[in-house]
């Protein structure tokens, strides 16, 4: 069993991510779902970004380092989309993470990155909010500072296909993800 933190997208603490947090403790994990806005969940990606900007980015920073903090320091950081890129940044303030699980987005920054770190990328192909140059680059520059990353793309989907509440979910796809989310969690 290990511990894993889950911060949601930019739409807020919604089903899908509760969803998914019962599925990773079904296969015996312990999970953690913050709720970086402290407000209810929108219905769209425009109604989350005025949520985002009203709560401010600084404000949901400071709500995750205060969610993972009492957690063991080889908690894995995970997230959807804008959470990616929160779990990305957690990792500079949590070097031991036992990984970095990014479903929908990039996240973390190289001069984070312990070598042997293990990293799961998981973006739709193409994704509407990563542009390929800027995912290899990624790619490159987390792998150069020591990260094992598997980089999985699905083709022909929208950008938050794990969600069956949006436009964008692919239901084999999610079956897909999830099944390559539950080994990359597995021990090793």
């Amino acid at each position: 069993m290990g511990h894993i933190v889950l911060f949601h997208s930019v739409y807020g603490l919604r089903p899908a991510v509760l969803t998914a947090a019962d599925r990773l403790r079904g296969a015996g994990h312990e999970v953690h779902t913050p709720d970086l806005y402290a407000a209810a969940a929108v219905d769209t990606v425009q109604e989350g970004f005025a949520l985002l900007e009203r709560t401010g980015l600084d404000t949901v920073l400071d709500r995750a380092r205060a969610a993972v903090r009492p957690l063991p320091a080889d908690t894995v950081l995970a997230g959807f989309s804008m959470g990616a890129g929160v779990a990305g940044a957690m990792l500079a303030e949590r070097p031991d993470t036992a990984g970095l699980l990014l479903l929908h987005g990039t996240g973390g920054s190289p001069a984070a990155v312990r070598p042997g770190l293990r990293v799961a990328l998981h973006l739709a192909d193409p994704d509407e909010y990563d542009a390929p140059a800027e995912v290899d680059e990624w790619h490159r520059a987390m792998t150069t500072a020591g990260a094992e990353v598997e980089r999985h793309r699905y083709p022909g989907v929208g950008h938050l296909f794990t969600d069956p509440a949006v436009p964008d979910h692919d239901q084999a796809a999610a079956t897909l993800a999830w099944e390559r989310v539950l080994t990359f969690l597995a021990p090793r």
